[in-house]
């Protein structure tokens, strides 16, 4: 390596943009992040899109800056999966970004599950016959804008969308072509019977490779979904002694994986089975609802503006006594049941209930969805992993503890922050033949036995909620 060369590190989320250099060792340099906020653009009919004109501007500003003249080695990319747009053979965007959370196709989605056998294609592609990924989504272009449908030359990912139009080439990576709903993790290639059901064939689709292009001297390496660098950049990758370490990332929305190595990828069902590289994989769930909750909460309740305040109001608060059961499906819900028609319910409210009683309901709530996850990946018999903990959803220690005894397992606290934007850079690392030493962890937080209890019981009349809403509609 030559002296004072770095990684350029990007992350895009659906919130926001960052972009900060690291060393070699996979620390991050100091004062060296970028970050710029993007407008996800959602109404009442489940559209959840990106302008991608703007989305560009800021992704363009934030990499230049970071970068900041400085000597880079190489470019690594982490980027929301799930998300795609259509482009002219130039690359000029003719749709917007159209991200995991847009739901206008569920019909769709629920056409496909009546022409094939939703559990067939997960043992196949590690995906659920869902709104989320992009099956459903071409289909619902198709029917409803043909024209525009014929026009896109290309489909893509905005990580190689962004390659492109930066570095002048770009091949979609294992590490994202796996999150669209139309790869074989197992085959390592794209499923025909997916492409022909979405009525495109593999030319409509940038070519697999994790080989880098080149973008002022450095290496740039196709993007990778952000659940997969999130692995990666907490240390969530491999066992430590008898012990394996998993990941949970909490941010707007949020996801448990572990990650696993060996040719053969698969997962329960309900649970999705995504690669990193040809070498290893992800098994895991997501859930739609997370940070997005405490943000409706603020801004639609009467909540304190000071978040610091704010938490620690909710720490003086270790119990569910507030009486309140809560669904929490503000956007269409993902693993494990994936109810994508449900819609939020707030069950026990009374004339004493207050916003914060509220906040933390939703809080708990969507920890419970994770703890049913959980479960599945460990499965009965198996010791549960070591949770490393990682994202902007959890703002306080107290917010830990909560989250621990939810789960009745000691959690990490990752000592980065931005683990996504790291396991950028690590992925950039390894494949320049080196390998970034594992973080630091610090004393756990455990779990108390006596209020585990009484979240067991909160859990069990979320469920009975859920099955007894469920059983009314039907």
């Amino acid at each position: 390596m030559s002296r004072g060369e770095t990684i350029l590190a990007i992350d895009a989320g659906t919130s926001s943009f960052r972009a900060a250099r690291f060393d070699f060792a996979g620390g991050r340099v100091a004062d060296s992040l970028v970050q710029r906020a993007v407008s996800l653009r959602m109404d009442r009919a489940g559209m959840a899109v990106l302008d991608a004109g703007e989305w560009l501007a800021a992704a363009g500003d934030c990499v230049h800056r970071a970068a900041d003249g400085a000597p880079s080695r190489a470019v690594g990319m982490s980027c929301f999966w799930h998300s795609f747009l259509g482009v002219d053979v130039s690359g000029r965007a003719l749709t917007p970004i159209y991200t995991w959370a847009d739901s206008r196709c569920s019909a769709d989605a629920a056409a496909l599950r009546g022409e094939l056998d939703e559990r067939e294609i997960h043992a196949e592609t590690g995906c659920m016959l869902r709104a989320s990924y992009w099956p459903a989504k071409l289909r619902w272009l198709r029917r409803t804008e043909p024209a525009l449908f014929r026009r896109v030359k290309i489909w893509l990912s905005p990580a190689e969308w962004l390659q492109w139009r930066l570095a002048g080439s770009a091949t979609c990576a294992i590490g994202m072509a796996t999150g669209t709903g139309l790869f074989d993790p197992t085959a390592q290639r794209w499923s025909e019977r997916m492409l022909a059901a979405c009525g495109i064939d593999a030319g409509k689709l940038l070519p697999i490779s994790d080989e880098p292009a080149e973008w002022r001297g450095a290496s740039w390496f196709p993007g990778i979904g952000d659940g997969a660098a999130s692995n990666l950049g907490c240390g969530a990758t491999t066992p430590a002694g008898s012990a394996r370490f998993a990941a949970i990332n909490i941010g707007t929305s949020a996801a448990l994986r572990v990650m696993r190595s060996g040719r053969v990828a698969r997962a329960p069902f309900g649970l999705f089975c995504y690669r990193v590289d040809a070498k290893r994989h992800l098994v895991g769930g997501a859930v739609s609802n997370a940070g997005n909750l405490r943000a409706w909460c603020a801004r639609e309740l009467d909540l304190p503006k000071d978040s610091a305040a704010l938490d620690r109001a909710l720490a003086a608060r270790k119990e569910p006594a507030h009486g309140l059961t809560v669904l929490p499906f503000w956007t269409a819900e993902r693993a494990p049941r994936w109810n994508e028609d449900d819609t939020g319910t707030i069950h026990g409210l009374r004339q004493s209930t207050t916003a914060l009683d509220i906040l933390q309901a939703l809080t708990e709530a969507f920890y419970y969805r994770l703890a049913g996850i959980a479960g599945q990946i460990a499965g009965p018999r198996a010791a549960a992993p070591k949770w490393i903990v990682s994202g902007g959803g959890i703002p306080s220690r107290a917010a830990l503890s909560r989250l621990a005894n939810v789960l009745g397992d000691p959690v990490y606290l990752s000592p980065e922050s931005e683990a996504s934007l790291r396991g950028a850079a690590v992925l950039a690392i390894e494949r320049l033949g080196g390998k970034a030493p594992p973080l630091r962890l610090g004393r756990p937080v455990l779990p108390e036995p006596g209020i585990h209890a009484r979240y067991l019981e909160a859990r069990a009349a979320q469920s009975r909620l859920e099955r007894q809403l469920g059983a009314a509609e039907r």
